[in-house]
């Protein structure tokens, strides 16, 4: 099963997730009410030396990461800065209490490394430096290994600064998340937009100093800044935080020097994330891959699909980066010696399946579903190259492992797309459809919780809203169930008008997206029926959803995916090629 994703623009919230037992994995949006304990201290400087706030990561069952920057004119090449944690957030236990040495050749970057803390439990911090106090963050520490435990965490990815404002940060500050996991794309190195929603980004960021300021802008935000200090944070970076569709050192304008480019973007992703001293990069090279023991429920697996990674295949002509393009004018597509990962990370990922606890967790950048954007019988499909499509051989070879060693609950996370996609496994559902359990299929898709009619959940029912999630679906379809009871009480003859009309968006909004005249046809006529084959709502243009399907190369595996601009409301008209 892959699940992607949720970003934090202006118009995505971020995808939110409840682990709490092998058959039990909840998806929703927070609640919006501000944590009380996120208050600047009190004795804060004329100076305000801690702009960019405060943030945690790398949660281990004795350990944690804080993490600040020190802000402000007069900063000398060594400044001394404290840090406590404590119990309560009053700070009457202090727990722990240090000095770290802010450099300048580091951006006055801090990186606490706290440790004999007591697994499973929350902590506050602050740090003190110059006469200022920074504001107070909240973290935890992981359970212990050999704990039952509950997981509620939240995914998102590509904020770019200046096309939206924050508001799924504000909700993920307020949601009491034990962790945060970013899938990529921190910050956007490209120039400001035309007519930007909001200032402040400037030119293409290609130097340190221009990393460093990005940054800056992007940490400036109190949304953003909240939602770091609610909770800790597990990251890894996708292109943008260096540069657009970079693969290893060859990047998408192959005139720039994408070695010094990399080297100072890598340096400041690590001044500004709550990564460890031992992590920081050397030249072009930093290891950001890793895993993270949550109790005996999940391992979290952390993978790096850029820095290892060959170049993408059948580029455009003088140019690096990705494609789209037809199968069959494209041979290296399957060519089996390429690969996303590395040769090194896919050893160390096949090596390290959980298979004693009941989920892992892949966090990585983008989505690993197999998606066309025309018919297969046009050229065997159109794929997006910088993607898993591109690198089908090493998908397969990863879904491989994972069914040799029978990996239980392996959940793939991703981001990069901009869009909210639900894909599982085509062979499971196929046998689910073949079997009559149609309502199950159903609702694997439709984010409902499948019961059987005396009111218990179905055995292998895993995905269900959150209480919030279900609020908002109720209050989005409502309106959707009026206007069914209005149209069952319309003329026969204003009735067809209106299906009429309705076709016609759906054919105009395909082809706008490149699908063809008969996946137009399909999807109006699957509008037109009262209660679609696999649908909760009737597709129709107002959702400006579609649906790719096809039959795997990679064994049938991850075959299909659904698409809607509106989160949390798929529609499925045809699971599986005919």
């Amino acid at each position: 099963m892959s699940i992607a994703r949720s970003t934090t623009s202006a118009c995505e919230p971020v995808a939110i997730a409840r682990v709490a037992g092998r058959r039990r994995f909840l998806s929703g949006a927070a609640a919006a009410l501000a944590a009380p304990w996120l208050a600047r201290g009190a004795n804060a400087a004329d100076v305000d030396r801690f702009a960019l706030g405060v943030a945690s990561g790398q949660p281990r069952a004795d350990s944690v990461v804080l993490w600040t920057r020190l802000t402000g004119e007069t900063l000398g090449e060594r400044v001394s800065v404290q840090w406590e944690v404590a119990s309560d957030e009053r700070f009457v236990d202090v727990v722990a209490r240090g000095d770290e040495v802010a450099e300048a050749a580091w951006a006055h970057s801090v990186h606490a490394e706290v440790g004999g803390l007591a697994p499973g439990r929350w902590y506050w911090y602050r740090f003190r430096a110059l006469g200022a106090q920074s504001a107070v963050g909240r973290t935890r520490t992981a359970p212990p290994a050999d704990a039952a435990a509950t997981l509620r965490f939240a995914i998102a990815s590509c904020q770019r600064f200046d096309v939206g404002h924050y508001a799924a940060w504000r909700d993920v500050a307020a949601a009491s998340l034990d962790l945060v996991v970013f899938l990529g794309d921190y910050i956007y190195e490209s120039a400001e937009r035309k007519n930007p929603v909001r200032g402040g980004v400037g030119g293409e960021a290609l130097s340190l100093d221009q990393y460093r300021a990005r940054y800056a802008t992007y940490k400036s935000d109190a949304s953003l800044q909240a939602a770091h200090a609610a909770a800790p944070w597990l990251v890894v970076w996708d292109d943008h935080e260096v540069s657009n569709d970079y693969a290893g050192l060859r990047g998408e304008n192959l005139a720039v020097d994408m070695r010094a480019r990399r080297t100072a973007a890598y340096r400041a992703y690590w001044e500004h994330m709550p990564f460890p001293r031992a992590m920081r990069p050397i030249d072009t090279e930093m290891r950001i891959t890793g895993r993270v023991d949550w109790g005996r429920l999940a391992r979290i697996h952390l993978l790096d699909d850029r820095q290892y990674r060959d170049p993408q295949a059948c580029p455009k002509p003088g140019r690096g980066g990705s494609n789209t393009l037809l199968l069959n004018q494209c041979p290296a597509l399957a060519d089996p010696a390429r690969t996303l990962l590395g040769a090194e990370q896919e050893a160390w990922l096949a090596d390290g399946w959980d298979l004693e606890r009941p989920w892992n967790l892949v966090a990585q950048q983008t989505l690993m579903a197999r998606v066309t954007w025309l018919d297969p019988a046009i050229g065997g499909g159109a794929y997006w190259t910088d993607g898993w499509d591109g690198y089908a051989p090493a998908r397969r070879r990863l879904l491989a492992a994972v069914a040799a060693k029978k990996v239980p609950g392996v959940v793939v996370l991703g981001g990069d797309v901009h869009s909210n996609y639900v894909a599982g496994s085509a062979r499971r559902l196929r046998r689910r459809a073949l079997a009559g359990d149609r309502e199950r299929v159903l609702r694997h898709f439709d984010h409902e919780p499948a019961r059987s009619r005396a009111g218990a959940h179905r055995p292998g029912a895993r995905i269900q809203p959150a209480p919030a999630l279900r609020a908002l679906r109720r209050a989005r379809l409502r309106p959707l169930r009026r206007r069914r009871q209005g149209a069952a009480r319309e003329p026969a003859r204003r009735r067809t008008a209106r299906r009429s009309r309705e076709q016609r968006r759906h054919r105009r909004a395909l082809h706008r997206r490149g699908r063809t005249p008969g996946a137009a046809r399909r999807l109006s006529a699957a509008a037109n029926q009262k209660r679609p084959a696999l649908s909760a709502a009737p597709s129709t243009s107002r959702e400006r959803s579609a649906i790719c399907a096809s039959r795997s190369a990679d064994g049938g595996d991850v075959a299909f995916a659904v698409q809607t601009r509106r989160p949390f409301e798929t529609s499925v008209t045809r699971p599986f090629p005919e």
